[in-house]
């Protein structure tokens, strides 16, 4: 696990060579910044070579420096208060153009989530969404926003979806109370993870609803308790989570269902179509 981090370290100190203290030590009192750094830079920084920054995260038991990295990474967004991660993040960007970093960055993870992301556990999920009897949409906080999204669409696609509010922990359970067999439920979630959306996923789950995640990682505690994972890279940049990764997920979900239910949609959109044009809901451009 993420948090294990620092305790390996504290834990394997006394067999250590020089190389791997002076990392180690480093790491201890700054992994706020060495959680970001590559491994040439963090042996520079330390006085080391590359390789030996590579063999001391094997020496704790990852595959190799990205996984010791990654774990750290963890460790920080799922710890640190909204004060530290503003801290650690302007540390990141200091100096730099920030619409270039961010739009790069957003980038690599459309990239990463493209090339990770289980195309099975992606069909399976159309699939619950196009066969339940309702579907419940689940998310708290920044991943309200995505939750908002696919409710809407959805909402024009199926004759039965309900966007859970969450102004409250009471209020959520009130609104999943009669959740149960033939119903799916899609909970969204990233660091810092919602403690409302775990406990309303687990319930769901307790009473025979299938469960789907949209999160950043299986260790996620929303994945514990979901029958299909699907997995987005998220990041923190400054005070703002990056969910661009996530969103785009969520419209391929939309594109698929969309296709599966084409004739369907055809009827319904043009009534939107004409009610739309009736009651001026869009602005007319002129020609």
């Amino acid at each position: 696990m993420a948090s294990d981090v620092l305790s390996k370290i504290h834990a394997g100190m006394s067999g250590f060579s020089k190389g791997q203290r002076l990392i180690a030590n480093y790491i201890i009192t700054s992994y706020d910044k060495a959680a970001f750094m590559t491994a040439s830079k963090l042996g520079k920084t330390t006085n080391v070579s590359e390789s030996t920054v590579v063999r001391f995260a094997m020496e704790l038991g990852y595959d190799g420096y990205p996984s010791m990295q990654r774990a750290l990474q963890d460790m920080i967004r799922n710890k640190f208060t909204s004060v530290q991660r503003m801290e650690v993040a302007n540390d990141r960007i200091a100096g730099q153009d920030v619409l270039s970093l961010v739009m790069h960055t957003d980038m690599e993870h459309i990239r990463t989530t493209l090339e990770e992301i289980d195309r099975g556990v992606f069909r399976a999920v159309v699939d619950a969404i196009l066969g339940a009897r309702r579907v419940y949409i689940l998310g708290i906080r920044s991943s309200s926003t995505i939750a908002a999204f696919l409710n809407y669409y959805l909402g024009l696609m199926l004759d039965d979806v309900q966007l859970v509010s969450a102004s409250s922990t009471s209020e959520v359970f009130e609104q999943i109370v009669r959740v149960g067999q033939g119903d799916l439920l899609i909970g969204v979630s990233f660091p810092r993870y919602s403690s409302r959306t775990v406990k309303a996923m687990r319930y769901a789950h307790d009473q025979g609803c299938t469960v789907a995640a949209l999160t950043d990682s299986l260790d996620s505690p929303i994945a514990a308790c979901a029958d299909y994972t699907l997995l987005a890279k998220s990041d923190m940049v400054s005070l703002v989570d990056t969910l661009v990764a996530p969103l785009s997920v969520v419209n391929a979900l939309l594109v698929a269902v969309g296709q599966r239910r084409e004739k369907e949609l055809a009827s319904t959109f043009m009534n939107l179509e004409r009610i739309w044009d009736e009651y001026e809901v869009y602005e007319k451009i002129d020609d």
